[in-house]
């Protein structure tokens, strides 16, 4: 089954470092108002991740959530996980860095969207983490392609 977030070595590093820095980060993408659908990065312990927020994955040992009405048009799209300079007023963790996480995305092809069709819809809630990390306590930190 495919990866449904993904990161670039770039933004692992800045990863590592903001977890070196502020301890345990959480990712959280929403359509909000301020950043639109700019992936959030959070101190784990500063972030209530919501019961309906659908858990895709984990990048760089941080767990990524997406909000479910976004989730709605990603769900056949795979999501990279990169930065870049730049960025203005952001509540990201990256931000007084002048940086900023950024995602870049590709659609998932017919064969992959059938084998996530098959798997089922992804779990959801903040317990999904722990489950996740309970279960096999890898990371997915692999380099996209074509990315």
């Amino acid at each position: 089954m495919p990866d449904r977030v993904l990161v670039t070595p770039e933004a692992a590093t800045l990863i590592r470092r903001l977890k070196a820095e502020h301890g345990p980060l959480v990712f959280h993408q929403s359509g909000g108002c301020c950043e639109g659908t700019a992936p959030m990065c959070f101190k784990q312990s500063d972030f209530r991740v919501g019961q309906n927020d659908v858990f895709l994955g984990v990048i760089a040992g941080c767990p990524f959530y997406i909000g479910a009405a976004t989730f709605r048009y990603f769900a056949y799209t795979q999501i990279v996980i990169d930065v870049t300079r730049g960025g203005g007023d952001s509540f990201s963790l990256e931000a007084p860095d002048g940086v900023r996480f950024v995602t870049r995305s590709r659609l998932f092809s017919d064969v992959e969207a059938r084998e996530l069709d098959a798997a089922g819809p992804p779990a959801m809630g903040p317990q999904a983490f722990q489950q996740c990390q309970s279960a096999d306590g890898q990371e997915n930190q692999s380099r996209p392609q074509g990315g």
